[in-house]
């Protein structure tokens, strides 16, 4: 999923710092900072639409279904509706540049769904009874396959009916593309598609190794991408031209890097890291700014809790991220704040 390994992230240690202390910090970026989610168990990954009156997220309602279920909200009004099926594993949902329909990654199509379900709960009550955490792993679930569908989940059309896993889809700014992942030909390699699905083509070229997490540039020339290629799980952020050329890679840490989205000036992208040099210390999520070409770079958040998943408004005003700096929810939720952009 675009957020693979992001629920192991989100259990990451808490930063040492004091409240006043990181409060002070992130207020030099950050300002008006509010949590849009309150519903749900948990609730990440999110993204706007391009009026920006709605965000598209994944989440988890208290019931059956232990998965991310696909929803829509109306920011203002804070009115949630869910546009995914309602079973299976459901992901990385996103918005077609017209503001008519939307795209996300479902495996309600997976018959061994229930079986799976039962499963899950099993897990969860043996954490609770032993009081421990499992470290969490994404299932590249075969049965998940990307689907187009109205704004309320209506008029719900396949779009990939490869084999495998099929996920981690984006728009190109004209609407006319998608560039997703796919384990299509046995790895984890980033595709792009036409928009109804055909004319699929390989971006990138990296056997044995995660590729994901894709996003076209605000021209549509470039894609900004994750992959474990150093060492596995252990992500780091390139970037690559559409044509699959001039391919290069942006962060080189002891840590993980992950999550990077563009700046609507199509300079500078936004992402989540952490240090994990040093095994007995729990590495604490947070969010850092970079401009692409020149490589500095600017670190958003250091609130305790992890901060991942960041995405700009269109107009480049606002930041929407996942966190669990809200230690009174059961999980991780979204938080919306205006953005101040760094000086250079």
């Amino acid at each position: 999923m675009r957020y693979a390994f992001v629920a192991f992230f989100l259990l990451a240690g808490l930063a040492l710092a004091s409240a006043n202390d990181w409060i002070q910090e992130e207020a030099r970026y950050l300002k008006n900072i509010k949590q849009v989610t309150h519903h749900f168990l948990r609730a990440g990954e999110s993204y706007f639409s391009p009026d920006m009156k709605h965000i598209i997220f994944q989440a988890e309602e208290q019931g059956e279904n232990p998965f991310y279920q696909m929803y829509v909200m109306h920011l203002e009004s804070g009115r949630f509706w869910r546009v995914s099926p309602g079973s299976g594993r459901t992901t990385c949902g996103y918005f077609h540049p017209n503001g008519q329909k939307i795209i996300f990654a479902s495996g309600h199509t997976n018959p061994q769904y229930l079986q799976e379900a039962n499963e899950e709960r099993g897990k969860r009550e043996e954490e609770k009874q032993s009081g421990k955490r499992r470290r969490y792993q994404w299932d590249f679930d075969p049965h998940i396959k990307i689907y187009e569908s109205d704004l309320h989940g209506g008029e719900l059309k396949l779009l990939t009916d490869a084999p495998g896993y099929n996920a981690e889809g984006a728009y190109s700014p004209d609407g006319k593309q998608i560039v997703f992942c796919s384990n299509r030909d046995g790895n984890l390699e980033l595709y792009i598609m036409d928009s109804d699905g055909r004319n699929v083509r390989k971006l990138t070229n990296a056997p044995g190794c995660y590729n994901g997490g894709p996003f076209f540039s605000p021209d549509g020339k470039r894609v900004i991408f994750r992959a474990d290629r150093d060492k596995k799980d252990w992500l780091q952020i390139y970037v690559i031209n559409a044509d699959g050329t001039n391919e290069r890679q942006l962060t080189k840490t002891e840590g993980v890097n992950w999550g990077p989205y563009w700046h609507p000036d199509g300079k500078h992208i936004i992402y989540s890291a952490a240090d994990h040099a040093h095994p007995m210390k729990r590495p604490n999520y947070d969010l850092y700014m970079m401009h692409v070409d020149s490589g500095k770079q600017w670190r958003i958040t250091y609130a305790p809790g992890a901060d991942v998943l960041p995405v700009f408004s269109p107009d480049g005003k606002q930041l929407l991220w996942t966190s669990t700096r809200d230690g009174r929810m059961p999980g991780s939720q979204i938080f919306l704040a205006d953005f101040i952009m760094p000086k250079e």
